[in-house]
C-alpha cells in the first residue's frame, strides 16, 4: 500500500481530542483583584493619609487624649459662660424681668456651685502607700496600699456633714450631682482622670469641718491603715482659699422620679456624693 494511502487511513482512524474545560480561575481572579482594589481605595479615603491602626496607640494614650479633650472643652465652656454673663449684665438695666431673674439666680448660685467663692477652707490629701509590699506582714492585702473610691467618698461626705458650703476635688468644683469613680488606682471625676495624691478641699467653719472628719467612721477606718501600711493622710487649713465655679453641665440625663416603681420609698438610687442639705 502506498505510503500516502496509509497515512490517510491513520488520519481517518484518529479520534478528535476533546476540548479542555475552561478554568474558573479566569473569572475569579479579575473579580478578586477588582474587590481588593476597591478596598484599598476605601481605606485610603477613610484614613485620610493617617494610620487606621497605629501600633503605638494604647489604652493609656486613649485616656490621656480624652482627658485633654475634656479639659479643653471645659475651658471653652468657662469662656462662653463669661461672655453670656457679660451680655446679660449689659441687658439687665433695660429689663426688669431679667434683673429679677438674675437676683434669684445669685441667691442660689453659690449653693449650686455655679459661682466662684473664697473664704476659709480645710484641705484633705489622700495618697497611696509608697512602701514595698515585701516589707509588710505576709498577710497584707495589696489593695490596702491604695486609695479607693469609698475613701474619697468618705472624706467628701464627712465634710458635707460638717457644714461645708463649697467643695473641690483636685481642680474641679463639686455639686450635688457630682460622683466619684475609681478606675484602677486613678480617679474619674466629671470626665477627667486624676492620679493620686487626691486633694479634697471644703470651704466653711474649719473647726466644724475638722471635727466632722475626726468623728466620721469611714474616715476613721482609713486612718487606721495609715500607720499600718503607710497610706497618706494629711489635713491643713487655708484662710483665703479660692474655688472656681462649676464648669460642667447641670442637666440631668438619667434621673428618675422618687415616685417611680423603681424607688417606691423615695430613697436616692444614685451613688453620687452627698450634697449639703
Amino acid at each position: 500500500m502506498p505510503r500516502s494511502q496509509a497515512l490517510h487511513g491513520l488520519r481517518m482512524c484518529r479520534r478528535p481530542r476533546p476540548k479542555a474545560p475552561r478554568s474558573r480561575w479566569r473569572y475569579v481572579v479579575p473579580v478578586v483583584a477588582l474587590a481588593a482594589g476597591g478596598l484599598f481605595g476605601v481605606s485610603a479615603v477613610t484614613s485620610n493619609g493617617t494610620d487606621l491602626r497605629p501600633a503605638t496607640r494604647d489604652l493609656v494614650q486613649v485616656v490621656r487624649s480624652g482627658d485633654q479633650r475634656v479639659k479643653t472643652k471645659a475651658a471653652g465652656v468657662r469662656r462662653l459662660q463669661a461672655e453670656v454673663d457679660a451680655l446679660s449684665a449689659q441687658r439687665a438695666p433695660g429689663s426688669s424681668r431679667l434683673a429679677q431673674l438674675q437676683k434669684q439666680e445669685s441667691s442660689i448660685a453659690v449653693a449650686a456651685g455655679m459661682t466662684p467663692v473664697q473664704g476659709s477652707a480645710v484641705t484633705v490629701t489622700l495618697d497611696d502607700s509608697h512602701r514595698d509590699l515585701s516589707t509588710l506582714p505576709a498577710d497584707t492585702d495589696p489593695n490596702w496600699l491604695l486609695v479607693h473610691q469609698q475613701d474619697v467618698q468618705g472624706v467628701v461626705n464627712a465634710l458635707w456633714q460638717g457644714g461645708a458650703t463649697a467643695m473641690t476635688i483636685m481642680d474641679q468644683r463639686i455639686i450635688s450631682t457630682s460622683a466619684v469613680r475609681c478606675v484602677g488606682n486613678t480617679l474619674l471625676l466629671q470626665g477627667r482622670v486624676y492620679s493620686p495624691p487626691f486633694v479634697i478641699s471644703a470651704m466653711g467653719d474649719q473647726k466644724k469641718l475638722r471635727n466632722a472628719l475626726q468623728k466620721d467612721p469611714a474616715v476613721s477606718d482609713y486612718r487606721d491603715y495609715v500607720p499600718l501600711v503607710g497610706l497618706g493622710y494629711s489635713v491643713s487649713d487655708k484662710d483665703d482659699a479660692h474655688f472656681a465655679a462649676y464648669a460642667g453641665s447641670a442637666q440631668l440625663r438619667y434621673a428618675t422620679s422618687p415616685a417611680t416603681p423603681s424607688s417606691p420609698t423615695g430613697a436616692p438610687t444614685s451613688s453620687n456624693t452627698e450634697a449639703p442639705k
